[in-house]
């Protein structure tokens, strides 16, 4: 699954749109690493806890829009964002969207080809 945060991507041509698709998690803070986090603000620099908390937040809705994006049939997302706000004092709502569309390579010698759309198109396999 190609995921692009442009509207369009070099190579390809947006071949069918399928619409918005996203995937939506809402987390708990975890009341430990909260604490520690706390002690930690006091000095300033980065909170590994609260980090590696979003990191996973990421990873999973992400996970939840590409599925949602291939039930439609799409092999890519275009205009791919994130989202994320609080929710009450311990909630943290963590989203991603975008627009599920199906692409085709670009093969060589037509306008807009570029080296990875011309190697695709001549070796179907590779996708």
């Amino acid at each position: 699954m190609i995921i692009v945060t442009t509207n369009d991507i070099p190579g390809y041509k947006i071949d069918a749109v399928f619409g918005e698709v996203m995937g939506l998690t809402v987390r708990a803070r975890h009341i430990g690493a909260q604490f520690t986090a706390s002690f930690r603000s006091i000095g300033g620099g980065e909170l590994p806890e609260m980090t590696k908390a979003l990191y996973e937040s990421r990873l999973e809705v992400v996970a939840r829009m590409v599925t949602e994006a291939e039930q439609k049939g799409a092999n890519a997302i275009v205009a791919a964002r994130f989202d994320t706000s609080e929710m009450g004092q311990n909630w943290t709502e963590v989203c991603s969207y975008g627009t599920a569309v199906f692409v085709i390579p670009i093969p060589e010698g037509q306008p807009g080809a570029t080296g990875q759309s011309a190697y695709l198109s001549a070796n179907p396999q590779a996708r």
